[in-house]
């Protein structure tokens, strides 16, 4: 067992006495938020060509001493934040592994208790690298990671939920003794400084994670597995260069995405051809894969390094070209369509009412969210046919890291008393399409009329590192991408970063690196903002006619009941009769929504009606509902009577009430008292003599 200090809490960490049969077992800690982590290798069979890591993340409701919901009564898909996890968890652990090592590798981590006050990322990532570390899989970790906030000019780490409540910064960063490998954040309009600031330090702290988990590592001391990386066949290599070299720098030299992978596929023919035959194995056939893949990358980063032109033509700090449209679909409340070289967004933005909002049930409480932003990465997006469905890892992701590019200038419900959901549609992509739904979304809102602070752009910075020798990519293209070193998304308003998300395929990158990435990043988001000004740089004043209308405003919260009616038959009949939906909140406060304006009048009229209070002095017009002897019962508001005494009917002596008043008639009455047990008494007498 290890134990270290790590913020507020102590951390620790202990192995030997649970799932003995997995190659190890963690059992990470951080106050009550209690992680098991397992790991198991087989190095069965063929490797294959890439790393077959799985992290799986199971949520249990007995963590939060919980019985599931639903009819079975037992966990069933994963949540979106057990998914979210397993991507953070990923990658950074991802690069470390060895390269040609080929065997599967699953990770599962289960929360088996939960302090709803400390969160499970950090304990879940720091295990699974103990877990890696202590199992004798080869693994060039381990990784330590770290959550910083940002309070009133002061980094806290390991912040409580209570702390990033009111910090201006959640950053998650990871990485070795040596170099940073991943960071995801989420940030209040923040500078390059202070971000910059946040993931140094965050990797100075996790230093403290790497120290107890070598620490325990050694007194396992479990054998390494025994694994002999692959022989690269160079007479293979040079073949496949001899024959493919040519065809792919001129596939590498075409701008345009189809007619490149085109000529790449050409090539990958001219290879197979030459060099694979029926008589070929399938070590043979990955050999030469390999050799092809290995040319398309030592010709695009020589290329780069060198100070050529990149694959399109750029140099390394132009962002393609950019168009703007917005209002691009007639019925939706907001949309846009952002393009950016040949990737594309179709953003749409709706409003809605309170009862749209999101209820989530996760294991550290109930969640309502009155903000959901969803991605959607269609198949016809890359010029493929595939499966379409439900959401992947994948869509999750990126819809959650556009979500935190936008979030900061999103408007409070007091501000703006409406649910808001944005849906990006990738309908092209080649390189970085989250970022584009970050410009989408903030010109769909602003399309729709939703009174963002600023507008806010996204950019993915990309590089190359061979040596000591480095090049930096601005907005870089899917190829660059999956040939480089890092991809590095920024997105911000022109004061500030709001989010920042970067993950690394090396063994790290420096603070020089970062800083000069950041500044790119910079100059390339008031680029992008500048185009986006040209066609809309702030929110509509009208929202579309198809937009609801919300009328917010407060009754007594002692009136509520009166407002609902028993069994809630009051604001059913109103929303009925009015066309309006009513929401109520606990503190008196009244959302009355319609399309119609007038029927939003009419049914805040009705409701100020039942909840107002009768007042003495005031005149009213009524119905009388009862005839009695001594008088008439006339209703002057809904749901308050009053009486009007038979020798306040008129000013002549009444004898009978029936000879003047039946039930039904429409009377103007003056109220006289409001006595203490709230009976009222009217005349009609008092009317006449104004």
């Amino acid at each position: 067992m290890k134990t270290f200090q790590f913020g507020e809490y102590e951390f620790k960490l202990e192995t030997g006495e649970i799932a003995r049969q997995a190659d190890s077992a963690i059992i990470a800690s951080c106050g009550d938020t209690q992680i098991m982590v397992t790991v198991v290798n087989k190095m069965s069979g063929e490797p294959r060509d890439f790393m077959p890591l799985t992290i799986d993340v199971e949520e249990r409701t007995y963590a939060a001493g919980k019985i599931p919901g639903g009819f079975f009564r037992r966990e069933g898909r994963p949540s979106e934040k057990a998914i979210l996890t397993c991507r953070l968890i990923d990658r950074p652990l991802r690069p470390l592994f060895p390269k040609g090592f080929g065997y599967d590798v699953q990770v599962v981590i289960t929360i088996m208790s939960i302090d709803p006050n400390i969160d499970t990322e950090i304990v879940s990532l720091v295990g699974a690298s103990a877990a890696l570390a202590t199992s004798g899989i080869p693994f060039n970790g381990p990784v330590g990671a770290a959550r910083v906030a940002y309070v009133n000019g002061d980094y806290l780490l390991n912040p409580t939920m209570e702390q990033l409540e009111v910090s201006d910064l959640d950053l998650v960063v990871a990485g070795t003794q040596d170099a940073v490998l991943m960071v995801e954040s989420e940030a209040n309009i923040l500078s390059e400084d202070v971000m910059l600031g946040a993931v140094m330090y965050g990797h100075k702290e996790s230093q403290k994670a790497i120290d107890a988990i070598q620490e325990l590592a050694a007194e396992v001391n479990k054998p390494m597995k025994e694994w002999t990386p692959p022989v690269e066949d160079t007479s293979v290599t040079a073949k496949v260069a001899e024959i493919a070299k040519a065809g792919l720098e001129d596939a590498f030299s075409t701008a345009s995405k189809v007619e490149r992978v085109a000529k790449i596929s050409s090539a990958h023919s001219d290879v197979l051809g030459a060099l694979v035959n029926e008589e070929s194995s399938v070590a043979d056939i990955d050999a030469v894969n390999s050799a092809f893949k290995g040319l398309e990358k030592d010709i695009v980063r020589g290329r780069i390094i060198a100070g050529s032109p990149r694959i399109d033509g750029r140099d390394t700090t132009t962002v393609r070209p950019i168009n703007v449209r917005t209002g691009i679909w007639a019925r939706t409340h907001g949309s846009a369509l952002f393009t950016r070289g040949e990737t594309q967004a179709a953003v749409v933005a709706t409003l809605g009412t309170e009862r749209d909002a999101q209820r989530i049930d996760a294991l550290e409480g109930d969640i309502t969210d009155r903000f959901m932003l969803h991605y959607n990465f269609p198949p016809y997006s890359v010029g493929e046919v595939g499966r379409v469905g439900s959401p992947k890892r994948r869509e999750i992701g990126h819809g959650r890291l556009a979500r935190r590019g936008v979030a900061a200038v999103l408007p409070t419900a007091e501000e703006f008393p409406y649910v808001i959901r944005v849906v990006s549609e990738i309908t092209e992509s080649n390189g970085s399409s989250s970022m584009a739904s970050v410009c989408g979304s903030s010109l769909a809102m602003m399309d729709a009329g939703v009174p963002i602070k600023a507008p806010v752009a996204g950019i993915a910075m990309g590089l190359i590192k061979e040596g000591d020798n480095f090049a930096v990519l601005t907005d870089i293209l899917g190829d660059e991408d999956h040939l480089g070193d890092m991809d590095f998304k920024v997105a911000g308003t022109p004061e500030g970063i709001t989010a920042l998300q970067m993950d690394i395929k090396i063994d790290g990158i420096t603070e020089e690196i970062m800083t000069q990435a950041l500044a790119q990043a910079k100059d390339a988001r008031v680029h992008i903002l500048d185009e986006m000004a040209k066609v809309l740089d702030k929110p509509r004043e009208e929202m579309s006619d198809h937009a609801p209308r919300i009328i917010t405003f407060k009754i007594n919260p002692d009136k509520i009941r009166d407002v609902i009616g028993k069994g809630g038959a009051v604001i059913r009949a109103l929303c009925e009769e009015t066309g309006a939906t009513i929401d109520l909140e606990d503190d008196g406060t009244v959302n009355v929504a319609s399309v119609d304006g007038a029927q939003g009048a009419e049914a805040r009229r009705r409701i100020e009606e039942i909840t107002a209070d009768i007042e003495v002095d005031r005149i009213y017009t009524g119905k009388v509902v009862k005839i009695m002897e001594f008088g008439a019962f006339v209703n002057v508001l809904p749901g308050k009577d009053g009486l009007v005494h038979i020798s306040q009917i008129s000013q002549e002596r009444v004898e009978n009430v029936s000879d003047h008043l039946s039930e039904g008639d429409e009377v103007t009455v003056k109220v006289l008292e409001v006595d203490k047990q709230g009976r009222v008494r009217l005349s009609m007498k008092a009317v006449d003599s104004q």
